[in-house]
């Protein structure tokens, strides 16, 4: 086996201002990437408590600190907004940054349907502020490599990707992934990160074929995905929360294929094997989470005037949203959120 070069793709990104809504453990992550990042500035920090806000201030040393998300996003110092709340907060949240005339990201799922997320690009583009999904694993230097390899055709014709996201959770109702009022189950949290692998690689399907068991809260537990797209390829997607899987994904072509190994939304390193010939390993080296590199893209993005990404398209996002929304039907996975 050969081994490519190890060193990432140097993280030059333009100054940019943050403000963040949501103090939770991906937005402790992420604010301590964004020191990794040369010229990004955490200045403030939102939450609905003045305490919890307090509390991430002092760990990060923010200057701003406000019991509201309306006060962060009219805070004159922040330039972009990371919204980080539950998944059932992120529409209003973004929808504020994004009406006070602020650039965001918003984690993923980025909304909790199609129809909220349409919303969002509509009111941005009309803004005129960048907007993106903090689909992280987009922007890793191993999954830019793995766009290159297939771009340049050595995998030949794509024809099959398989993906999994499994974590073993305890049983318990407060938890956030078994709770119905925060959109949980695996499916959003979880099974996001395949389905937006597979839209990367094979783009949205053309058919969705779902099953599903519930947790004992009435999320789903366990889902398993097949996505077929154009001209006879597949998908083959799982996602759970009761058992820790291997977490791998593989992208099969004609003339090779590539895999990647667990925990492959994360930073990682794959293997391309090709029909003949040695296999050839790229391990690409990485400080920190991992979450730097949306960040560097949001800022390149924001200097140059752009108002979406380009590696993460804002209709992309929208199709992905609509897939989980026909699994979610398929499944019978219904939110207290959406009865309101």
């Amino acid at each position: 086996m050969t081994a490519s070069a190890t060193e990432p793709p140097a993280v030059d990104a333009p100054p940019l201002r943050w403000g963040m809504i949501g103090t939770g453990w991906i937005a402790d992550r992420f604010a301590r990437d964004l020191a990794l990042l040369p010229g990004a500035q955490v200045v403030a920090v939102g939450s609905r408590a003045q305490a919890t806000a307090d509390a991430f201030a002092d760990r990060f040393d923010i200057e701003g600190r406000h019991c509201s998300y309306q006060a962060l996003v009219a805070d004159d110092r922040v330039q972009a907004v990371y919204v980080s709340t539950p998944h059932p907060g992120h529409y209003d949240a973004a929808l504020a940054a994004i009406e006070a005339g602020k650039h965001v990201l918003c984690e993923k799922p980025f909304t909790m349907d199609a129809a909220q997320a349409r919303s969002l690009v509509d009111a941005a583009r009309a803004r005129g502020v960048f907007l993106m999904e903090a689909m992280w694993t987009r922007f890793l230097p191993h999954v830019v490599r793995v766009r290159a390899e297939i771009a340049s055709g050595r995998l030949g014709d794509v024809r099959v990707v398989i993906a999994d996201h499994n974590q073993w959770f305890a049983r318990d109702p407060a938890h956030r992934l078994f709770a119905p009022d925060l959109g949980g189950g695996a499916l959003l949290d979880l099974g996001i990160y395949p389905v937006s692998f597979s839209s990367m690689v094979l783009g949205t399907p053309t058919r969705v074929t779902a099953v599903s068991d519930p947790a004992f809260t009435g999320v789903d537990a366990t889902t398993s995905m097949v996505l077929q797209h154009e001209g006879g390829r597949q998908s083959v997607l799982t996602t759970s929360l009761e058992v820790a899987g291997p977490n791998r994904a593989a992208v099969m072509g004609t003339d090779a294929r590539i895999e990647i190994e667990s925990y492959w939304l994360g930073p990682s390193r794959f293997v391309l094997t090709p029909r003949e010939g040695e296999p050839e390993l790229f391990a690409p080296a990485e400080a920190g989470n991992g979450l730097r590199h949306q960040a560097a893209e949001v800022a390149r993005c924001v200097a140059s005037g752009a108002i979406e990404s380009e590696v993460m398209p804002l209709e992309e996002t929208v199709a992905i949203m609509g897939t989980l929304d026909e699994v979610r039907r398929q499944i019978h996975l219904t939110y207290p959120s959406e009865a309101r």
